[in-house]
């Protein structure tokens, strides 16, 4: 027989002959295949080694711990109690910020500690670098005590970023880019969850810009100058002074108080978290509320970030409530 005759004959053969019809037996192997190649992924990406991330402040881990999910060991290097901006390393502080896979910073001058150490810059992550046009500088610093933790001085930036929950939500995206650098091959996991967190952040943010509205005429205090972001995002008329909610002010703060109320006459003084008895009654003499709005830079003892924050934002509806009745009788 000629060869290309007989090519030609295959050809045609083949080409005409139909398709074999799927038959139930057919489509169960087909499904198990499909069932197969999709648990061999999920095998692999098991495979892969948990991130280590260590986060200089609770926002940041909490952000992380919901973007990695399974994917990564999140930690905290500072104990539980203490301010982590006020926070310097100890030998076993500094070994977990040098194994660390991702080490994310909050940045605006947080991390006083960090020109001290020796720390891979590759692995380094400025959170707030996004918006670092937008940082607010501290134009008066003034020291002052914390307790038994010695002088301490508020001084060139502000640095509560994400009480900004606009900003929060940058400072997510920002830890998802940085995760989704490590392990590529998770990137669209990552964004899935990063989703889920930023629905949340922007509705405490319209939360509270909605709230804010009833506050545009009411002058505020805070006990502590680390509200420049939420007072700045939603508009809120705010001075500072520099108490400590379980020291009772000396005299003197008294009387610089009572002259600072005669030219902003506040009647709700905020507060990082529940001020003494004696010092909210003394408040209260002079036709000052006392609200908590916890800023949550460390570890809550009960909730998380989310929880914390709605709680701050019914704090504020209910003194806003309570300011309301007052003033109509």
């Amino acid at each position: 027989m000629n060869p290309e005759f007989s090519l030609r004959y295959c050809s045609m053969h083949f080409e005409s002959t139909p398709a074999p019809p799927i038959t139930p037996m057919l489509r169960t192997v087909f499904t198990l295949l499909l069932v197969l190649s999709n648990l061999t992924t999920v095998a692999a990406d098991n495979l892969q080694p948990r991130l280590t991330v260590v986060a200089s402040h609770y926002p940041l881990a909490y952000f992380a711990g919901r973007i990695a999910a399974d994917h990564a060991d999140v930690h905290l290097p500072m104990p539980g109690g203490i301010d982590p901006a006020n926070w310097r390393p100890g030998s076993s502080g500094i070994r977990m910020l040098q194994r660390a896979d991702l080490l994310l910073l909050n940045g605006a001058g947080y991390e006083t500690w960090l020109a001290q150490t020796s720390l891979s810059r590759a692995r380094q992550v400025d959170t707030s670098s996004g918006f670092s046009d937008r940082l607010i500088r501290i134009e008066q610093a003034i020291t002052h005590s914390h307790g038994g933790s010695g002088q301490h001085t508020h001084t060139g930036t502000a640095h509560t970023t994400w009480l900004d929950f606009s900003q929060a939500r940058q400072q997510a995206h920002a830890v998802a880019a940085a995760l989704g650098r490590k392990r590529p091959e998770l990137k669209s996991r990552f964004e899935e969850h990063l989703q889920a967190l930023d629905s949340d952040l922007a509705r405490l943010d319209q939360n509270l810009e909605a709230l804010s509205l009833q506050y545009q005429t009411l002058p505020l205090m805070a006990s502590h100058p680390v509200y420049q972001y939420l007072a700045r995002r939603y508009r809120l008329d705010l001075v500072s002074v520099h108490w400590e909610p379980d020291e009772m002010p000396p005299g003197s703060e008294w009387d610089a108080l009572a002259r600072t109320l005669k030219q902003h006459p506040a009647r709700l003084m905020i507060w990082e978290s529940q001020p003494r008895p004696e010092i909210t009654r003394r408040l209260t003499q002079l036709g000052v509320a006392s609200v908590v709005f916890d800023p949550c830079a460390n570890r809550p003892d009960q909730g998380d970030f989310l929880s914390v924050m709605q709680r701050n934002l019914q704090n504020l509806k209910q003194a806003r409530e309570s300011i309301s009745a007052v003033l109509q009788k």
